[in-house]
This record gives structure tokens, C-alpha cells and sequence, in this order.
């Protein structure tokens, strides 16, 4: 699960749980309008996946994530074929050269595995690392947005709906749209 998700189903894990207790301590009180108890909070939600489709920052980094993983993907795919190559020739010439210099080139070879290994290892952590940063960035944009969205609209609550994290949600509270728009305008650069 990506860490962004997983923090943001903790969150919304949170505030169901509080609403829960909310709306059954006060399940006494007269029926107020939906999206709000006792008249005076405000909830909201936007569809997390459709943030991740179409905001257009979003998309940017995920192109970039892709491409540098592909690129460490050429990298190690030109260390393996120098690899077998090496040991290729090693076998052809393995009846021809002395056992001193087939030890040589196997060690060789063995030193280039390794180099291999330990190339993947840290190219996989600092994707890794790139990918958790890129998308605290994310997060923090979104959450510098809402906090600037959320000034007139006064919301107490603003949720993420993850796919199987809430089972109902009345769609005149999603502001979905709304907060794609407004990323996706706060991210073009002014001219």
C-alpha cells in the first residue's frame, strides 16, 4: 500500500471512529441536515484516486518515479549482459586458459555479481526514498490547499475516501472536483 494511503486510512480511520461516538452519544438530539451534527460541523470528502488520476503535479511525479525506475532498470539490465558475456567467454575459454587465470576471471566475475547486487539494493532504496519524499510533498500540497479551500467553506472535517475504507457517502459532499481544480491551478506556474 503506498504510505500516502496508508496514512491517509489511518486519519479517516480516526475520524469515523470519533463521528461514531459523536452520533451515538447525541443519538437522543433531534435529526439535524446531513454532513453536519448539532447543526455546527461540516464534513467533506474527496476521492483520493481520482486526486492521484488527475491532478496534473500528481501525474508529473509519477511520470518521473516511472522513469527513473526504468532507467535503473537499463542500468542493471547493461550490468547483466556484461555479466554473461564475461562468463560466456570464460567457458569457451575455460580449456584453453591456465587454472590460475580461470580463478582470475572468476573472481572477476564473482566481484561484478556483487557489484551488481549491491547497484539494485541502492538504487531500490533511493527510489524508495525519492517516492516516500515526492509524496509527503504531495500530501503537504494538499494539505496547504485545503487549508487555503477550506477558509470559506468552513468544514470541520475533510476526508479522503481509499476504496473500501468508507461503505457510504452521500456524493453532495463531494468536493473532489473542487480540490482538483484547485491543485491543479495552484501548480501551473504563473506567467
Amino acid at each position: 500500500m503506498k504510505p500516502i494511503a496508508w496514512i491517509l486510512n489511518i486519519i479517516m480511520a480516526v475520524a469515523i471512529i470519533v463521528l461514531y461516538y459523536l452520533h451515538f452519544k447525541t443519538s437522543n438530539l433531534p435529526a439535524n441536515k446531513a454532513g453536519s451534527i448539532n447543526g455546527n460541523m461540516k464534513i467533506a470528502y474527496f476521492e483520493i484516486d481520482s486526486i492521484e488520476n488527475n491532478y496534473t503535479y500528481f501525474k508529473e511525479v509519477r511520470a518521473a518515479l516511472i522513469a527513473k525506475d526504468q532507467a535503473n532498470t537499463k542500468q542493471l539490465e547493461a550490468m547483466n549482459k556484461e555479466f554473461n558475456i564475461k562468463r560466456q567467454e570464460l567457458d569457451k575459454l575455460r580449456s584453453k586458459i591456465s587454472p590460475d587465470e580461470i580463478a582470475k576471471r572468476e573472481e572477476e566475475l564473482m566481484k561484478l555479481d556483487i557489484d551488481k547486487s549491491n547497484l539494485s539494493q541502492k538504487l531500490s532504496q533511493d527510489l524508495q526514498i525519492e517516492r516516500d519524499n515526492r509524496l509527503l510533498e504531495i500530501r503537504k500540497k494538499i494539505d496547504d490547499y485545503l487549508a487555503i479551500y477550506n477558509k470559506d467553506k468552513a468544514f470541520s472535517y475533510i476526508f479522503s475516501n481509499d476504496p473500501g475504507l468508507i461503505y457510504f457517502k452521500d456524493n453532495a459532499y463531494d468536493i473532489t472536483p473542487d480540490i482538483i481544480k484547485g491543485l491543479n491551478q495552484s501548480s501551473t506556474p504563473k506567467k
